[in-house]
Protein backbone atom coordinates (compact mmCIF):
# COMPACT_ATOMS: atom_id res chain seq x y z
CA UNK A 1 0.00 0.00 0.00
CA UNK A 2 1.65 3.62 -0.82
CA UNK A 3 1.48 6.46 1.25
CA UNK A 4 2.33 10.01 0.84
CA UNK A 5 5.97 10.35 1.36
CA UNK A 6 6.83 7.13 -0.71
CA UNK A 7 6.21 4.90 2.64
CA UNK A 8 5.17 1.31 1.48
CA UNK A 9 3.40 -0.76 4.25
CA UNK A 10 3.43 -3.57 2.89
CA UNK A 11 5.22 -5.20 -0.03
CA UNK A 12 2.41 -6.96 -1.11
CA UNK A 13 -0.04 -4.31 -1.55
CA UNK A 14 -0.39 -1.44 -3.63
CA UNK A 15 -0.92 -0.74 -7.14
CA UNK A 16 -2.93 2.59 -8.21
CA UNK A 17 -6.14 2.73 -7.32
CA UNK A 18 -9.23 2.73 -9.40
CA UNK A 19 -10.90 5.95 -9.98
CA UNK A 20 -11.29 9.09 -11.77
CA UNK A 21 -8.36 8.79 -14.42
CA UNK A 22 -5.19 10.90 -14.58
CA UNK A 23 -4.51 14.11 -14.26
CA UNK A 24 -2.81 16.75 -16.80
CA UNK A 25 0.10 18.89 -16.42
CA UNK A 26 0.78 21.73 -18.26
CA UNK A 27 4.16 23.39 -17.85
CA UNK A 28 7.19 23.75 -19.26
CA UNK A 29 8.93 24.31 -16.59
CA UNK A 30 11.16 21.54 -15.75
CA UNK A 31 11.93 22.23 -11.93
CA UNK A 32 8.15 22.49 -11.37
CA UNK A 33 7.85 19.54 -13.66
CA UNK A 34 9.46 17.44 -11.01
CA UNK A 35 7.74 18.91 -8.12
CA UNK A 36 4.14 18.09 -9.68
CA UNK A 37 5.40 14.54 -10.50
CA UNK A 38 6.52 13.52 -7.06
CA UNK A 39 2.98 14.60 -5.88
CA UNK A 40 1.60 12.39 -8.20
CA UNK A 41 3.60 9.86 -6.95
CA UNK A 42 2.83 10.42 -3.53
CA UNK A 43 -1.01 10.38 -4.77
CA UNK A 44 -0.83 7.24 -6.31
CA UNK A 45 -1.34 8.94 -9.92
CA UNK A 46 0.72 8.94 -13.44
CA UNK A 47 -0.71 11.94 -14.63
CA UNK A 48 -0.30 13.27 -18.94
CA UNK A 49 2.25 16.09 -19.16
CA UNK A 50 2.08 18.67 -22.22
CA UNK A 51 3.63 22.02 -22.59
CA UNK A 52 0.10 23.51 -23.94
CA UNK A 53 -3.60 22.56 -24.29
CA UNK A 54 -3.94 19.49 -25.87
CA UNK A 55 -6.65 18.20 -28.00
CA UNK A 56 -8.98 16.15 -27.04
CA UNK A 57 -8.10 13.37 -29.84
CA UNK A 58 -4.89 13.49 -32.12
CA UNK A 59 -2.67 16.38 -32.35
CA UNK A 60 -2.09 18.59 -29.16
CA UNK A 61 -1.68 22.20 -29.25
CA UNK A 62 1.86 21.63 -28.93
CA UNK A 63 1.92 19.25 -31.98
CA UNK A 64 1.89 16.23 -30.03
CA UNK A 65 -0.39 13.64 -29.57
CA UNK A 66 -2.83 12.53 -26.72
CA UNK A 67 -2.03 9.07 -26.55
CA UNK A 68 -4.40 7.84 -24.08
CA UNK A 69 -8.35 8.61 -22.67
CA UNK A 70 -8.58 11.61 -20.16
CA UNK A 71 -5.45 13.04 -22.04
CA UNK A 72 -7.93 16.12 -23.14
CA UNK A 73 -7.77 19.84 -21.70
CA UNK A 74 -11.96 18.59 -21.58
CA UNK A 75 -11.50 15.39 -20.31
CA UNK A 76 -8.74 15.12 -17.15
CA UNK A 77 -10.23 14.99 -13.97
CA UNK A 78 -7.98 17.41 -12.93
CA UNK A 79 -5.90 20.03 -14.42
CA UNK A 80 -2.23 21.10 -12.82
CA UNK A 81 -1.44 24.48 -15.05
CA UNK A 82 2.47 25.61 -14.29
CA UNK A 83 2.67 29.37 -14.22
CA UNK A 84 4.84 29.46 -16.68
CA UNK A 85 1.91 28.05 -19.13
CA UNK A 86 -0.72 30.35 -17.84
CA UNK A 87 -0.59 32.46 -21.41
CA UNK A 88 -0.85 29.55 -23.48
CA UNK A 89 -3.93 28.16 -22.10
CA UNK A 90 -5.78 31.46 -21.82
CA UNK A 91 -7.82 30.42 -24.93
CA UNK A 92 -9.38 27.15 -23.56
CA UNK A 93 -12.18 26.41 -22.88
CA UNK A 94 -14.13 26.47 -19.12
CA UNK A 95 -13.94 23.93 -17.10
CA UNK A 96 -13.73 22.91 -13.57
CA UNK A 97 -10.76 21.20 -11.87
CA UNK A 98 -7.75 23.46 -12.89
CA UNK A 99 -5.70 24.42 -10.53
CA UNK A 100 -2.57 27.45 -11.19
CA UNK A 101 0.52 25.90 -9.66
CA UNK A 102 3.66 28.09 -8.88
CA UNK A 103 6.37 29.21 -6.88
CA UNK A 104 6.48 32.86 -6.50
CA UNK A 105 4.17 33.86 -3.21
CA UNK A 106 4.76 37.58 -4.02
CA UNK A 107 3.86 37.19 -7.71
CA UNK A 108 1.11 40.35 -7.45
CA UNK A 109 -0.37 38.91 -10.98
CA UNK A 110 -0.54 35.32 -10.35
CA UNK A 111 -4.43 36.15 -9.28
CA UNK A 112 -4.98 37.89 -12.31
CA UNK A 113 -3.40 35.47 -14.62
CA UNK A 114 -5.59 32.44 -12.58
CA UNK A 115 -8.57 34.44 -13.26
CA UNK A 116 -7.63 34.34 -17.32
CA UNK A 117 -7.52 30.40 -17.09
CA UNK A 118 -10.63 30.23 -14.78
CA UNK A 119 -8.21 28.32 -12.27
CA UNK A 120 -10.32 27.36 -9.14
CA UNK A 121 -7.53 28.19 -6.87
CA UNK A 122 -3.67 29.31 -6.82
CA UNK A 123 -1.37 26.69 -5.45
CA UNK A 124 2.07 27.60 -4.30
CA UNK A 125 4.45 25.44 -3.77
CA UNK A 126 6.28 24.09 -1.55
CA UNK A 127 3.38 25.29 1.29
CA UNK A 128 0.40 23.82 -0.61
CA UNK A 129 2.17 20.46 -1.32
CA UNK A 130 -0.53 18.56 1.43
CA UNK A 131 -3.22 20.28 -0.05
CA UNK A 132 -2.63 19.48 -3.70
CA UNK A 133 -1.87 15.42 -3.13
CA UNK A 134 -4.96 15.52 -1.24
CA UNK A 135 -6.81 16.54 -4.34
CA UNK A 136 -4.98 14.37 -6.86
CA UNK A 137 -5.43 11.66 -4.80
CA UNK A 138 -9.23 12.03 -4.17
CA UNK A 139 -8.98 12.30 -8.45
CA UNK A 140 -7.33 8.63 -8.42
CA UNK A 141 -9.86 7.38 -5.92
CA UNK A 142 -13.05 8.35 -7.38
CA UNK A 143 -13.51 10.21 -4.10
CA UNK A 144 -17.66 11.22 -3.80
CA UNK A 145 -19.61 11.14 -0.54
CA UNK A 146 -18.09 10.24 2.79
CA UNK A 147 -18.56 6.69 4.85
CA UNK A 148 -21.39 7.13 7.72
CA UNK A 149 -18.59 6.91 10.22
CA UNK A 150 -20.07 5.83 13.71
CA UNK A 151 -18.11 5.32 17.00
CA UNK A 152 -19.25 2.68 19.96
CA UNK A 153 -17.82 3.29 23.10
CA UNK A 154 -18.68 1.28 26.71
CA UNK A 155 -19.68 3.80 29.55
CA UNK A 156 -18.26 0.80 31.76
CA UNK A 157 -16.23 -1.76 31.48
CA UNK A 158 -18.46 -5.23 30.51
CA UNK A 159 -21.01 -2.75 29.08
CA UNK A 160 -21.20 -4.59 25.11
CA UNK A 161 -19.73 -1.72 23.29
CA UNK A 162 -17.72 -4.10 20.89
CA UNK A 163 -20.91 -6.61 20.51
CA UNK A 164 -22.88 -3.81 19.68
CA UNK A 165 -20.18 -2.43 17.28
CA UNK A 166 -20.11 -5.71 15.92
CA UNK A 167 -23.31 -6.26 14.92
CA UNK A 168 -23.64 -2.58 13.39
CA UNK A 169 -21.08 -3.42 11.03
CA UNK A 170 -22.43 -6.44 10.38
CA UNK A 171 -26.39 -5.74 9.69
CA UNK A 172 -25.01 -2.55 7.96
CA UNK A 173 -23.02 -5.21 5.27
CA UNK A 174 -25.93 -7.30 5.25
CA UNK A 175 -28.01 -4.50 4.13
CA UNK A 176 -25.81 -3.92 1.04
CA UNK A 177 -23.46 -1.31 2.53
CA UNK A 178 -19.84 -1.16 2.46
CA UNK A 179 -18.84 -1.62 5.24
CA UNK A 180 -15.37 -1.35 7.41
CA UNK A 181 -15.33 -2.21 10.93
CA UNK A 182 -12.26 -0.33 13.04
CA UNK A 183 -10.93 -1.96 16.28
CA UNK A 184 -10.25 1.18 18.13
CA UNK A 185 -9.37 -0.58 21.43
CA UNK A 186 -5.60 -2.48 21.41
CA UNK A 187 -6.17 -3.27 25.23
CA UNK A 188 -9.65 -5.28 24.04
CA UNK A 189 -9.81 -9.05 22.55
CA UNK A 190 -9.55 -8.08 18.63
CA UNK A 191 -12.78 -7.28 16.58
CA UNK A 192 -11.56 -10.02 14.14
CA UNK A 193 -11.67 -12.47 17.14
CA UNK A 194 -15.39 -11.70 17.49
CA UNK A 195 -15.89 -12.15 14.35
CA UNK A 196 -14.47 -15.90 14.16
CA UNK A 197 -11.69 -14.35 11.88
CA UNK A 198 -8.59 -14.12 13.74
CA UNK A 199 -6.64 -16.56 11.21
CA UNK A 200 -7.37 -14.19 8.39
CA UNK A 201 -4.99 -13.29 6.04
CA UNK A 202 -4.77 -9.74 5.75
CA UNK A 203 -3.01 -6.48 7.33
CA UNK A 204 -3.64 -5.49 11.24
CA UNK A 205 -3.01 -2.27 13.02
CA UNK A 206 0.59 -2.95 13.73
CA UNK A 207 1.09 -2.63 9.95
CA UNK A 208 -0.02 0.98 10.05
CA UNK A 209 2.18 1.92 13.13
CA UNK A 210 4.88 3.64 10.73
CA UNK A 211 2.47 4.83 7.89
CA UNK A 212 2.56 9.02 7.43
CA UNK A 213 0.37 11.35 5.19
CA UNK A 214 -1.83 9.92 3.10
CA UNK A 215 -3.14 6.23 2.99
CA UNK A 216 -4.62 5.37 -0.32
CA UNK A 217 -8.90 4.37 0.59
CA UNK A 218 -9.30 1.76 -1.88
CA UNK A 219 -5.75 0.13 -1.06
CA UNK A 220 -6.58 0.35 2.61
CA UNK A 221 -10.05 -2.02 2.18
CA UNK A 222 -8.09 -4.35 0.20
CA UNK A 223 -5.53 -5.05 2.64
CA UNK A 224 -7.63 -5.50 5.28
CA UNK A 225 -8.81 -9.41 6.36
CA UNK A 226 -12.70 -9.81 4.59
CA UNK A 227 -14.89 -11.69 7.23
CA UNK A 228 -19.19 -11.90 6.87
CA UNK A 229 -18.80 -9.79 3.78
CA UNK A 230 -17.13 -6.25 5.70
CA UNK A 231 -13.72 -5.11 6.25
CA UNK A 232 -12.11 -5.54 9.35
CA UNK A 233 -8.87 -3.45 10.72
CA UNK A 234 -7.99 -5.49 14.30
CA UNK A 235 -5.14 -5.81 16.59
CA UNK A 236 -2.78 -9.02 16.38
CA UNK A 237 -2.05 -11.16 18.75
CA UNK A 238 1.73 -9.99 19.49
CA UNK A 239 3.37 -7.69 21.62
CA UNK A 240 1.44 -4.36 22.10
CA UNK A 241 2.50 -1.56 19.11
CA UNK A 242 1.45 2.10 20.06
CA UNK A 243 0.04 3.19 16.75
CA UNK A 244 0.84 6.80 16.47
CA UNK A 245 -1.96 9.57 16.57
CA UNK A 246 -1.09 10.53 13.14
CA UNK A 247 -1.29 7.22 11.54
CA UNK A 248 -4.84 6.52 13.54
CA UNK A 249 -5.85 10.12 11.55
CA UNK A 250 -4.39 9.03 8.42
CA UNK A 251 -5.92 5.22 8.44
CA UNK A 252 -9.42 6.32 9.24
CA UNK A 253 -9.35 9.22 7.23
CA UNK A 254 -8.87 6.73 4.37
CA UNK A 255 -11.36 4.57 5.50
CA UNK A 256 -14.04 7.28 5.46
CA UNK A 257 -13.14 8.36 1.96
CA UNK A 258 -14.20 5.14 0.64
CA UNK A 259 -17.93 5.71 1.26
CA UNK A 260 -20.42 3.44 2.88
CA UNK A 261 -20.19 2.86 6.43
CA UNK A 262 -17.56 2.73 8.93
CA UNK A 263 -18.01 1.44 12.36
CA UNK A 264 -15.25 2.19 15.40
CA UNK A 265 -14.58 0.00 18.37
CA UNK A 266 -13.45 3.15 20.27
CA UNK A 267 -11.30 2.26 24.19
CA UNK A 268 -13.03 4.43 27.33
CA UNK A 269 -10.27 5.85 27.94
CA UNK A 270 -9.44 8.89 24.92
CA UNK A 271 -5.96 9.45 24.54
CA UNK A 272 -4.50 11.62 21.95
CA UNK A 273 -4.41 8.96 19.59
CA UNK A 274 -8.06 8.55 20.19
CA UNK A 275 -9.34 12.02 19.85
CA UNK A 276 -8.01 11.59 16.57
CA UNK A 277 -10.26 9.45 15.56
CA UNK A 278 -12.95 11.16 17.37
CA UNK A 279 -12.94 14.17 15.69
CA UNK A 280 -13.55 11.90 12.56
CA UNK A 281 -16.66 10.40 13.44
CA UNK A 282 -20.16 11.63 12.82
CA UNK A 283 -21.68 9.99 16.04
CA UNK A 284 -20.63 8.44 18.66
CA UNK A 285 -23.04 6.05 20.59
CA UNK A 286 -22.26 5.44 24.39
CA UNK A 287 -23.36 2.10 25.79
CA UNK A 288 -24.78 1.93 29.08
CA UNK A 289 -26.79 0.18 31.96
CA UNK A 290 -29.13 1.22 33.52
CA UNK A 291 -27.25 0.66 37.11
CA UNK A 292 -26.66 3.93 38.71
CA UNK A 293 -22.87 3.07 39.42
CA UNK A 294 -22.56 2.62 35.52
CA UNK A 295 -24.20 5.50 34.24
CA UNK A 296 -21.83 7.42 37.21
CA UNK A 297 -18.57 5.92 35.50
CA UNK A 298 -20.16 6.76 31.95
CA UNK A 299 -20.40 10.65 32.79
CA UNK A 300 -16.52 10.42 33.31
CA UNK A 301 -16.06 8.43 30.29
CA UNK A 302 -18.56 10.94 28.18
CA UNK A 303 -16.80 14.04 29.59
CA UNK A 304 -13.54 13.21 27.51
CA UNK A 305 -15.53 11.90 24.45
CA UNK A 306 -17.25 15.21 24.63
CA UNK A 307 -13.93 17.42 24.50
CA UNK A 308 -13.48 15.93 20.63
CA UNK A 309 -16.56 14.67 18.95
CA UNK A 310 -19.30 16.15 17.48
CA UNK A 311 -22.12 14.66 18.53
CA UNK A 312 -22.70 11.48 21.52
CA UNK A 313 -25.62 10.14 22.42
CA UNK A 314 -26.61 7.12 24.54
CA UNK A 315 -27.70 3.52 24.03
CA UNK A 316 -28.89 1.41 27.35
CA UNK A 317 -27.88 -1.78 27.30
CA UNK A 318 -30.69 -4.30 29.03
CA UNK A 319 -32.91 -3.64 32.14
CA UNK A 320 -31.52 -3.60 35.42
CA UNK A 321 -33.80 -4.90 38.61
CA UNK A 322 -34.54 -1.93 40.42
CA UNK A 323 -32.36 0.44 37.86
CA UNK A 324 -32.57 3.27 35.90
CA UNK A 325 -35.31 3.54 32.79
CA UNK A 326 -33.64 4.57 29.23
CA UNK A 327 -34.36 8.20 29.20
CA UNK A 328 -33.78 9.10 33.13
CA UNK A 329 -29.65 7.42 32.12
CA UNK A 330 -29.95 9.79 29.17
CA UNK A 331 -30.98 12.70 30.68
CA UNK A 332 -28.08 12.14 34.05
CA UNK A 333 -25.57 12.26 31.09
CA UNK A 334 -27.08 15.13 29.30
CA UNK A 335 -27.08 13.18 25.93
CA UNK A 336 -30.30 12.21 23.33
CA UNK A 337 -31.07 8.43 24.01
CA UNK A 338 -30.27 6.91 20.47
CA UNK A 339 -32.29 3.68 21.75
CA UNK A 340 -32.41 0.62 24.33
CA UNK A 341 -31.14 -2.93 23.37
CA UNK A 342 -32.66 -5.83 25.75
CA UNK A 343 -30.40 -8.17 26.73
CA UNK A 344 -30.61 -11.18 24.09
CA UNK A 345 -31.16 -14.42 25.27
CA UNK A 346 -28.51 -17.11 24.02
CA UNK A 347 -26.03 -14.66 22.90
CA UNK A 348 -22.91 -15.02 24.82
CA UNK A 349 -23.04 -19.03 23.50
CA UNK A 350 -23.71 -18.35 20.06
CA UNK A 351 -21.05 -15.86 20.15
CA UNK A 352 -18.64 -18.30 21.80
CA UNK A 353 -19.35 -21.02 18.97
CA UNK A 354 -18.24 -18.77 16.46
CA UNK A 355 -21.64 -16.97 15.64
CA UNK A 356 -21.15 -13.07 15.84
CA UNK A 357 -23.40 -10.59 17.11
CA UNK A 358 -26.17 -8.86 14.99
CA UNK A 359 -26.19 -13.04 12.97
CA UNK A 360 -29.57 -13.47 14.18
CA UNK A 361 -32.13 -11.17 12.30
CA UNK A 362 -34.54 -11.52 14.53
CA UNK A 363 -32.92 -11.23 17.76
CA UNK A 364 -32.98 -7.85 19.61
CA UNK A 365 -29.61 -7.00 18.76
CA UNK A 366 -29.89 -7.16 14.78
CA UNK A 367 -33.38 -5.16 15.68
CA UNK A 368 -32.00 -2.75 17.28
CA UNK A 369 -29.35 -2.62 14.37
CA UNK A 370 -31.38 -2.41 11.55
CA UNK A 371 -33.56 -0.06 12.78
CA UNK A 372 -30.40 2.18 13.35
CA UNK A 373 -29.22 2.00 10.02
CA UNK A 374 -32.79 2.60 8.60
CA UNK A 375 -32.82 5.62 10.40
CA UNK A 376 -29.21 7.12 10.34
CA UNK A 377 -28.64 6.19 6.11
CA UNK A 378 -32.04 7.51 5.35
CA UNK A 379 -31.15 10.89 6.34
CA UNK A 380 -29.84 12.65 3.27
CA UNK A 381 -28.63 15.80 6.20
CA UNK A 382 -27.34 13.26 8.60
CA UNK A 383 -27.95 11.17 11.21
CA UNK A 384 -31.56 10.92 13.09
CA UNK A 385 -30.98 7.82 15.05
Amino acid sequence: MAVAGGDRLNPGVGGLPQGGGRPLIITEDPLLLDDLLRLCAAAGAEPHVHHAVPEQSGAGGDGSVASAAGAGWESAPLVLVGDDAARRVRGAPRRDGVFLVGRDLDDPLVWQRALEIGAEEVLTLPDAESRLVDRIADVVEGAGRPALTVGVIGGSGGAGASTLACALALRAARAGERTILIDGDPLGGGMDVLLGGETAEGLRWPDFAASRGRVGAGALADSLPELHALRVLSWDRGDRVVVPPAAMRAVVAAARRRGGVVVVDLPRRVDEAVAEVLAQLDLVLMVVSGELRAVAAAGRVAAGVRMAARDVRVVVRGRVPGGLDAEAVAGLLGAPLAGEVPVEVGLPGRVAEGEPPGSQGRGALARFCDGFWQRALGSAQGVTA
